[in-house]
Order: C-alpha cells, then sequence, then structure tokens
C-alpha cells in the first residue's frame, strides 16, 4: 500500500464489545492514531455526567478527526455512544466536525446479510446513513485484507465531513435504554 495519511480515530462502542475494539485497535495500529477513553482515562468519582462528557468531548474527540462505531447487538442501547456520536457530528471552533462510520461486528445479528435493521443501530448512527451520499457508511467487520478496507472507509469519511451536513437533531439519551437488544429502538 502507498504511503498513505494516519487518521486520529475515536472509537465508540459498547465496553461488552472491548475484545472487538482491542482488535480493531490493534488491526489499524500503524494506520490510525487512537483517539479512544480507555479504562482508567477519567476518573468519574464524584464528577457529573456532564463534566464526564465535557472530558470525552473535549480531551478525546475534539482531536479526532472520524469517530468508527463498533456495533454490537445491545450497541444501540447505549447513552455514552449517542453522546459520543453527538458530540463528533457537532462542528465547533473548539472540536471540529468529525467524519462518520459504523461496522456491524460478527456478534451482530445483522452481520453478513445484504441489509441491516436500522433500528439496530445507535439511532443517531442511524439517522445518518441510508443511501448513497449519506453522511455516514455501514459496512460489515472484514474478513479479508480487512486493513486495506478500513483505511479505505476512514478515508472516505474523512473526505465527507467537509461536503455534506450531518443530521443531529435527535434528543441525546438521558440514559441506557433497555429492552431487547436484538429487537431493536422504537421511534
Amino acid at each position: 500500500m502507498a504511503q498513505t495519511r494516519r487518521h486520529k480515530v475515536f472509537i465508540s462502542f459498547h465496553h461488552d464489545d472491548q475484545e472487538w475494539k482491542d482488535r480493531f485497535a490493534g488491526m489499524m495500529e500503524g494506520y490510525i492514531v487512537d483517539k479512544s477513553v480507555e479504562d482508567g482515562n477519567i476518573d468519574d468519582r464524584n464528577i457529573s455526567t456532564e463534566t464526564i462528557r465535557q472530558k470525552i468531548r473535549d480531551d478525546f474527540i475534539a482531536d479526532a478527526t472520524v469517530t468508527v462505531v463498533l456495533v454490537g447487538p445491545c450497541t444501540w442501547q447505549r447513552k455514552h455512544v449517542d453522546w459520543e456520536i453527538g458530540s463528533s457530528l457537532r462542528d465547533t471552533a473548539k472540536n471540529p466536525r468529525c467524519g462518520l462510520l459504523g461496522i456491524l461486528l460478527p456478534t451482530h445479528p445483522d452481520y453478513g446479510r445484504e441489509r441491516y435493521g436500522r433500528r439496530r443501530l445507535p439511532p443517531r448512527l442511524a439517522d445518518n446513513c441510508g443511501e448513497d451520499g449519506s453522511y455516514a457508511g455501514i459496512f460489515h467487520w472484514p474478513n479479508r485484507h480487512p486493513t486495506h478496507h478500513v483505511h479505505k472507509w476512514i478515508h472516505d469519511a474523512f473526505e465527507r465531513r467537509h461536503n455534506m451536513l450531518p443530521y443531529n437533531s435527535r434528543k441525546q439519551f438521558g440514559r441506557n435504554k433497555s429492552g431487547d437488544c436484538s429487537a431493536g429502538w422504537q421511534s
């Protein structure tokens, strides 16, 4: 592969999918700069939820150019994933907008299927996916030539971030959603 640009990537995921996040970071090492929050990066004792969100936004996402959402079966329910996507889509002087893409993990009910259920995606990600020309793309975890494919997806998301506007008007999650993971969210 010719010399390519290393993008600063924020990886958003449900902590039940930590193994996949670690695999992704290892697979892309040398191709991306990982801007993700790791356990222990934020001491969340005695600080408000808003302060935690601000730290994630200002200390991790602000320096990223692309957000990759690793989508497992329950990712759509997670408030932190919703907040991270929302922060990634804002365009402010301190936090420029990130490109966005989702990768269905092999544990996701729609992995390997030609079509995916939008209600089994994080709602804010689903709002930005669809036909060609959408702000974000959804892909399946690659089994062949993963680094090459993922690097292209990341670069394409990076390029799209200034060519179109994302949809980010959905009300933020106040707490994690409950219910059957495979059922998906309701309007």
